[in-house]
């Protein structure tokens, strides 16, 4: 697929229909979460395949929740391997089996050894935002794909169940959840929610010479939308999530990353196996 046959498919996905389907499936996230991660892993597959083929590629998802990624990444033809602190939360939608327990700002992954380094709305959710970049870029291989989605803080889902009320500032926001919830939200301020922007992901970026941008847009919007990435201030609030499309500098732009010898199998599945709780030995 030429680049222009690429984007003209991304096009052809990002339709209006789609988006609403999209944001209809947010308001049952907490009350039905298999049609919502279901639905959202699915996009997400056609979307990462929009910019690279998945079939025989290792992808790592950094965050990978409670395994409905898994389902779609592997239906797709992908060698998937899940990242995620609690790997009890992958049980929510079959085994754990495959799955690496560990933090995303410290990947138990060899340096240059997945195809495809993915991550959807995770990063909002760690304390050093630019450290779990820093990871993702070290383990992809040159040439390779990183799919990075966030939710900056100032949309309208950035307190995400305490919003609208994050406006007002994070801390009041969690005290009001507090108040008529009678429990705290599950996304506390700053301390498993962070306020991450557009401008900062963008900024580090442009600081970093091991990727370059392939792709910068709101990622839930239909493609007429896009432009609103293009407007700082603007982009904070209007793009709702942000998808930043990268590849790793230093190599060919579509190859297969070098298998583990004698083992059949990509050297992320491979690496994990001789995982001891640090990172994985080069």
């Amino acid at each position: 697929m030429t680049a222009e046959q690429g984007r003209a498919a991304r096009r052809r996905f990002a339709t209006l229909g789609r988006s609403v389907t999209l944001f209809r499936a947010f308001l049952v996230e907490q009350t039905d979460p298999d049609r919502f991660y279901g639905l959202l892993a699915d996009d997400s597959v056609r979307q990462v395949s929009g910019y690279t083929r998945l079939t025989g590629r290792t992808v790592l998802d950094v965050g990978g929740g409670p395994g409905y990624f898994a389902q779609a990444f592997r239906a797709g033809g992908a060698h998937y391997v899940g990242l995620d602190p609690d790997v009890g939360d992958f049980s929510a939608a079959g085994s754990a089996a495959g799955m690496l327990r560990g933090s995303g700002t410290a990947l138990p992954v060899r340096t240059g050894s997945v195809d495809v380094c993915f991550s959807s709305n995770v990063l909002e959710h760690v304390s050093e935002p630019h450290r779990m970049l820093d990871e993702m870029a070290r383990v992809t291989r040159p040439g390779g794909i990183l799919f990075v989605s966030f939710t900056p803080w100032l949309s309208p889902w950035g307190g995400h169940e305490t919003a609208p009320w994050h406006y007002l500032g994070g801390d009041r926001a969690r005290r009001r959840y507090e108040r008529r919830m009678g429990r705290p939200p599950k996304n506390r301020f700053r301390e498993t929610l962070f306020p991450v922007s557009i401008s900062d992901a963008l900024r580090w970026t442009r600081g970093n010479a091991d990727v370059e941008v392939l792709d910068a847009l709101p990622r839930y919007h239909p493609w007429w939308g896009r432009w609103i990435v293009r407007v700082p201030g603007a982009r904070e609030i209007g793009s709702w999530n942000f998808l930043l499309v990268l590849r790793r500098t230093g190599g060919q732009p579509d190859g297969l990353g070098q298998a583990a010898v004698g083992t059949g199998e990509s050297p992320a599945a491979a690496g994990k196996v001789g995982l001891t709780g640090g990172r994985v030995a080069m």
